[in-house]
């Protein structure tokens, strides 16, 4: 007798006897009489293509490839848990290993296909790479690829969650996956084909399983629901679909729950009690009272929530549904794209998000999302809510402050080409008046004589549009009857006075900038000083820059200007006045960004700007380069290296990279030593 039993015990598995029924075909009154209870998600699993929900497109492909014979030999599913991977890797499966060969329509009572219902099909062999992720797993799989099938057409693996296996598990099965034997199917599971490696991925046919519609979840749980011999009410249908966020599965776990709970008829009520979730009214009544600024009621409506058995989590989770479907209706959404709240509460929605405006209900969802972070993390999920919720009732009105900011935009963008030009016109680059001594600028109570024609014009190269303060500035002392650009006088020169004349037209130098000039009328003695100093001043009465001043100057005038000019300013080896009026800066020949730069209008202008702040003198500009020298090498001293703080510290100072830091938000990651 022992012998007995140690031979039938050696026997090969195919002899081993295989289970005719299927485990998720059992009826309700066998799992009674047995004692064992198949739960909802086994008993009604898709035994066919045709009882796949939610994935039409996965189901016609594979009957496709069936029909016209172009199966390939490795398959990847992926997808969200629960929404039919493994249910549709054994229906293909099925087809494949159809008695009567492959089919795209594959007989669900054969004893092949009960036998891979149930998992206990010798030629279709399950692998749940979770708990088999190693290299030695692998090892075996490939010894045994050689084998051929028992009593099938294929022999086929469905490695579940595939991801899980190591990186040499992987590697050790890329030679059989690329190049398996013609009976070998693999179909792999995924709920996370990022971690699959690439030179897997390729070697497969990918096919994402969608998450299951919300309607075509409520149409499968109320066919299971009549199947149970129980009745539902379809707002209960609608919540448990909602809540299953896509997977029937889950979905189908969830009705289970609550059919034991109920006494036969499913209502609303029975799922709220059962999931710990508030209704629809509640969470509106909530919302109304944070729309109200009222804190107080605000908690009172959480403290009642939870007292009826709601749970903070979800009622965090509920919220941000809620608000999400306020910031569709806030957009003009109709009630088909709610996806959270019942379709009857559009209206009500509708209203509250009239109240609260887009911009509040976007920073309320913000908020809302970052809670929900912060209480997978905590124990303590009510207070966080409550002080989310306080937060929500203390938010200025967002909508309101948009609105305006966009009605200021408007305004300062909307005006006319009228106005636009007489700000340019009055705009001067001439020195302020602040430099400028106290009997140059004439009184308030001195202005133009009426009808008088003081002439504006502006040369090239234009003033800067964006010079807002300058144009401001001007735009005023013309309404106050006094000129903007008075340019200071002679010794011999008196201050203008009500009696006299009204200011003549001024020229600007060629290459200055936009001015607008009105010289104030000099007395018949101050002519004759002026006609002395004729040599030296501009026709609109203005000194003219010399050598000396130029050069004495220049110092002080890169550091007043611009810090991206004064960069590209800096690049000249010298500057000089070759004669009165004009500013030449001498380039080195191998500086050719700086000296393009520095011809550019924006760079010229500020240079003469800040040249005639600081000097109060005028002058045109001229560049020139130098030819570049051909220097001889000279053995020197290696230059000592600097050390990594040094160099930062001098990157950190450059004006160039300061303007980076602070218009692009930039960040200095590290300093690399130029080679050589």
């Amino acid at each position: 007798m022992r012998v007995a039993a140690t031979e039938q015990t050696q026997l090969p598995a195919v002899f081993l006897p295989v289970s005719t029924t299927s485990r998720e075909s059992v009826s309700d009154d066998q799992s009674a009489d047995n004692g064992s209870y198949v739960v909802v998600a086994r008993r009604y699993r898709p035994r066919d293509f045709t009882q796949l929900v939610g994935q039409d497109h996965v189901a016609r492909a594979l009957q496709g490839a069936i029909e016209t014979s172009r199966v390939g030999h490795a398959y990847l599913f992926t997808g969200a848990r629960g929404v039919g991977k493994t249910s549709t890797a054994r229906i293909f499966a099925k087809a494949l290993n159809h008695p009567d060969g492959p089919t795209a329509n594959p007989d669900s009572e054969s004893d092949v296909a009960q036998a891979i219902d149930s998992g206990e099909d010798v030629d279709v062999i399950e692998i749940d790479g979770a708990s088999n992720r190693g290299i030695d797993e692998i090892r075996s799989l490939r010894a045994n690829v050689g084998v051929r099938p028992s009593r099938s057409r294929y022999k086929i693996y469905i490695i579940d969650e595939v991801h899980m296996l190591t990186g040499a598990a992987f590697n050790a099965l890329l030679k059989t996956l690329e190049e398996p034997p013609e009976h070998v199917k693999f179909i792999f599971c995924t709920t996370d084909p990022e971690k699959i490696p690439i030179t897997v991925l390729s070697r497969c046919q990918r096919f994402d399983f969608a998450p299951v519609e919300s309607d075509k979840i409520v149409q499968r749980l109320r066919e299971i629901v009549e199947a149970e011999d129980n009745t539902v009410e379809d707002e209960a249908l609608e919540l448990l679909a909602r809540r299953a966020a896509g997977s029937m599965r889950d979905s189908q776990s969830l009705l289970e729950q609550v059919l034991s709970f109920s006494d036969g008829h499913l209502t609303a009520d029975h799922v709220h009690t059962m999931l710990g979730t508030a209704d629809d009214q509640r969470l509106h009544r909530l919302a109304e009272a944070m729309a109200d600024r009222d804190a107080s009621a605000a908690l009172s409506q959480i403290d009642e929530a939870i007292a009826a058995g709601v749970d903070a989590g979800r009622l965090a989770e509920q919220m941000l549904g809620y608000f999400r479907d306020l910031m569709a209706v806030a957009v003009g959404c109709e009630a088909s794209l709610m996806r959270y709240a019942a379709a009857s509460m559009h209206g009500s929605l509708g209203e509250l998000a009239g109240r609260w405006g887009l911009q509040t209900v976007l920073a309320i969802v913000g908020l809302v999302d970052e809670t929900l972070v912060r209480i997978r993390h905590s124990v303590h999920a009510r207070v966080l809510l409550e002080a989310t919720v306080i937060q929500v009732c203390h938010l200025p009105d967002l909508q309101a402050i948009s609105d305006l900011t966009a009605a200021a935009s408007g305004a300062g963008g909307g005006k006319s080409a009228g106005e636009k030009k007489k700000r340019v016109a009055v705009a001067s680059s001439s020195p302020s008046s602040a430099a400028m001594p106290t009997s140059a600028v004439p009184s308030s109570s001195t202005s133009p004589a009426a009808g008088s024609d003081a002439k504006v014009r502006v040369d090239s190269p234009a003033a800067p549009s964006g010079d807002h303060r300058a144009a401001t500035s001007a735009t005023a002392s013309v309404a106050a009857g006094v000129p903007s650009g008075t340019p200071p006088v002679n010794s011999g020169s008196t201050a203008a006075t009500s009696s006299q004349p009204a200011p003549q037209s001024q020229a600007v130098p060629s290459g200055g900038v936009a001015t607008a000039v009105a010289t104030p009328p000099q007395s018949e003695g101050a002519e004759n000083s002026a006609a002395a100093n004729e040599s030296t001043t501009s026709t609109d009465g203005y000194p003219l820059i010399s050598g000396d001043e130029a050069t004495s100057s220049w110092s002080q005038v890169l550091q007043e200007m611009d810090p991206m000019t004064a960069t590209l300013a800096k690049a000249a080896e010298r500057v000089d006045s070759p004669e009165p009026g004009v500013l030449r800066m001498i380039f080195p020949g191998n500086s050719g960004l700086a000296f393009s730069r520095c011809q550019m209008p924006e760079h010229k202008e500020e240079i003469l700007r800040t040249l005639s702040r600081v000097t109060g003198r005028r002058a045109t500009l001229q560049f020139e380069a130098t030819a570049v020298k051909k220097i001889e090498p000279v053995a020197a001293a290696k230059p000592k290296n600097k050390n990594r703080m040094q160099r930062m510290r001098e990157i950190q100072a450059n004006p160039l990279v300061q303007s980076c830091v602070e218009l692009l938000g930039a960040e200095i990651v590290r300093v690399d030593t130029p080679r050589g």
